[in-house]
């Protein structure tokens, strides 16, 4: 299942790939896209753990750049 999120608070494009990668690395994502320049994320995951997934992105991006918010579109 892939879900879209506006990201806020994004310093810079390096920030954004730092933030791509540690979110790749949580079990149960299959992929994922943050756009610096759009402030948007993609990700795609597995579906039946829907709600842990994001609960488990929403701690990483607080942990890697805690100004940072997402939000569902």
């Amino acid at each position: 299942m892939k879900s879209k999120f506006k990201v806020k608070g994004l310093d810079c494009a390096n920030c954004a790939s730092q933030l791509e990668r540690a979110i790749q690395k949580l079990e149960g994502i299959e992929s994922a896209n943050i756009s610096f320049m759009t402030e948007k994320m993609e990700i795609e995951y597995d579906e039946t753990r829907k709600n842990d997934i994001i609960q488990k992105v929403k701690k990483v991006i607080k942990k890697e750049e805690p100004d940072v918010t997402i939000e569902e579109v």
